[in-house]
């Protein structure tokens, strides 16, 4: 490790100073994080997980400082790509807790939590995130360099020193994002065609074959690739074709809880009532089981990042470093901002917590930055095990506020608080590491790449509550249209330690699957989001991994196989972002009351949805191939 630390030189010297921390690369790193903090929003309440921002928002930034800006810097670039992907990382915590505070709202247990304490919970989580991350970029970037890998840190650092394609990456950005933004205005804003297609089966009650035909899905299911969309789409598949029509052929005339009613009067509404009242609790106890048993799983891994974190501090300890790739953010301004902002929790009204829920969240905070960071470094963002971290978290902050006599509702939303900080540092200190393996790769100056995680942490913290409130009041959350996974499943967690309330025999039934296929030696976590989730939205995700497949089962090189992922890779980024962008604008219209004006009077039937849905999906393909003709 040490040798890799001498021999490794970065792309710009660290006796070079060039442009990185410019009014320009502020400007547009703090508009990306914003988009790109709303689309992940729009895009992980509905399907139950978010994507990288990271390559888009370099991509996108090359296009605009090389190409229409005529300035060539990299560290600029680098810059905005730091600052853009925190808005991701900001949603994604804030998307898998908070929405639980609007379901209570909802419910009129509580007043709906207010835009300054939704963005004071954002940024305290992800300005502690970026604090905890610092002191173990030294231990896990830089001594472990060529062992970690840091996959979307390294590939935004490839797409950096690929400079001189810029332009065209970021048109193929530009082109997904365009054409799923028309698409998708087409579908949900003027209707012309169903964006679900659907059949019940009359003589299989309970049953429902369907497809929900958007460019977001075929995009995550794309970048996902075949083997996690095959694994949500078997998840799927037990719940809608295995356990729903057990449940009406066994159910029939009995009213089991949680439902009011019988099965049979259920299944008048459509199968989607059998969803609605039974497998999103059996979903969640799957779901909650995978991000534990993830957990255990790293456990050793853990524990040896942390005692050798807890090394590199000491050993740095007082030292005084000279070069510009070298310099961080003092270590007392660090632990100053943590003592401050846990005083902050412990002191203002809008946290329901007290010092020991405060404690807590230093405590989990320290200790769960750095098993993100550890676990982002070897297995990439998409895989780490925030929710797993997240729910470990409810049940111990639960447990204790419980016991210590913060009970009932103000224990409930002390305890999705807490859960919330602690997610949003999660995922904050695992995108952190990403960037300043990219820094550390192009030759960034991590102490100012620092500066800017917090500054997109701030930009995104302050318009995450907007966009939380405007999704919620267009739709609501918890329904189909955005189911809000995460966030519902620890709602239920949570009411259900503090008020023993819940279908405990529908949660262990769910446990049990988890298990069953933790022993299969299947990912859980994926497998149990397709449970949880509608079928419809996991075989659209598949239809985007059934690309990947065809894609890759493409004869050649080594380079040109590459070159058409990436490409792909690229395309589907700005179809997400494009369909997210106009799934906020729609939930503009739909709160001002003026979606319906834009409604077109025909309609397309639901083969011309499969038609269209497909016809988008070749274009993939062609982008994908088009790699081979610029070679």
């Amino acid at each position: 490790m040490d040798n890799n630390k001498k021999e490794f030189k970065p792309y710009i010297p660290a006796d070079k100073v060039v442009p990185e921390f410019t009014v320009t690369a502020l400007l547009i790193g703090i508009l990306l994080a914003i988009v790109f903090g709303a689309a992940n929003a729009y895009l992980g309440l509905l399907v139950g997980m978010t994507v990288s921002a990271s390559i888009p928002a370099a991509v996108i930034s090359m296009g605009i400082i090389r190409v229409i800006l005529r300035k060539d810097s990299i560290l600029e670039n680098n810059m905005v790509q730091t600052i853009g992907s925190a808005g991701e990382s900001v949603a994604a915590g804030a998307i898998f807790t908070l929405p639980a505070l609007f379901l209570w709202a909802e419910e009129g247990k509580i007043a709906f939590p207010s835009i300054l304490s939704i963005a004071l919970i954002a940024l305290f989580g992800g300005t502690l995130g970026v604090c905890f991350m610092v002191p173990l970029r030294q231990a896990l970037i830089v001594e472990e360099h060529g062992t970690l890998p840091f996959p979307e840190g390294t590939a935004c650092a490839e797409v950096l020193l690929a400079g001189e394609e810029g332009g065209s990456k970021a048109g193929t950005v530009f082109a997904g994002l365009g054409i799923a933004a028309v698409y998708k205005f087409l579908a949900d804003g003027m209707q012309l065609f169903p964006s679900e297609i659907g059949h019940a089966f009359k003589n299989y009650s309970g049953a429902q074959v369907g497809m929900q035909v958007l460019p977001a899905l075929g995009g995550v299911g794309y970048i996902c690739g075949p083997k996690i969309s095959s694994y949500m789409f078997a998840g799927g598949t037990l719940s809608w074709f295995v356990l729903m029509p057990m449940i009406a052929l066994f159910g029939g005339d009995a009213t089991i809880f949680p439902a009011s009613v019988t099965v049979n009067e259920l299944l008048v509404d459509g199968p989607s009532a059998l969803w609605a009242n039974y497998i999103k609790y059996i979903g969640a106890g799957a779901v909650a089981t995978g991000g534990i048993i993830s957990l255990i799983k790293s456990l050793p891994l853990i524990v040896r990042t942390f005692k050798q974190a807890i090394g590199s501090m000491k050993k740095n300890a007082g030292s005084s470093k000279q070069l510009r790739t070298e310099q961080d953010l003092p270590f007392p301004l660090l632990i100053g901002v943590s003592l401050v902002i846990a005083v902050l929790i412990w002191i203002l009204p809008i946290f329901p917590v007290n010092l020991i829920g405060a404690l807590i969240i230093v405590v989990f905070g320290f200790f769960f930055a750095t098993v993100s960071s550890r676990m982002v470094g070897l297995i990439g963002s998409s895989n780490n095990p925030v929710s797993g971290m997240t729910i470990a978290t409810l049940l111990f902050a639960t447990v204790i506020l419980k016991v210590t006599g913060t009970t009932g509702l103000t224990g409930m939303v002390g305890a999705i608080s807490i859960g919330g900080i602690i997610c949003i540092v999660a995922a904050i200190a695992g995108d952190a590491s990403q960037d300043l393996k990219t820094g550390f790769i192009v030759g960034a100056t991590p102490s100012k790449q620092q500066i800017g995680e917090i500054i997109g942490v701030v930009a995104s913290s302050a318009a995450i509550g907007f966009v939380l409130y405007l999704l919620n009041e267009a739709w609501g959350y918890g329904t189909e249209k955005i189911p809000a996974a995460q966030a519902t499943m620890m709602k239920m967690l949570v009411e259900g330690i503090m008020n023993e309330e819940l279908p405990w025999a529908m949660i262990l039934i769910g446990v049990f699957v988890a298990i069953v296929v933790e022993i299969l030696k299947m990912p859980v976590m994926p497998f149990a989001v397709g449970m949880y989730l509608p079928f419809s939205l996991s075989a659209g995700i598949m239809a985007g991994g059934i690309v990947r497949i065809f894609v890759e089962k493409k004869k050649g090189t080594e380079a040109e196989k590459k070159a058409r992922t990436d490409r792909g890779l690229l395309f589907t980024s700005g179809m997400i972002a494009g369909e997210g962008i106009i799934g906020i604008l729609l939930a503009v219209f739909a709160v001002v009351k003026i979606d319906s004006k834009i409604i077109l009077p025909f309609h397309l039937p639901q083969v011309g949805s499969l038609v269209l849905y497909i016809a988008l999906l070749v274009l993939l393909y062609v982008v994908c191939m088009k790699a081979d003709k610029e070679k």
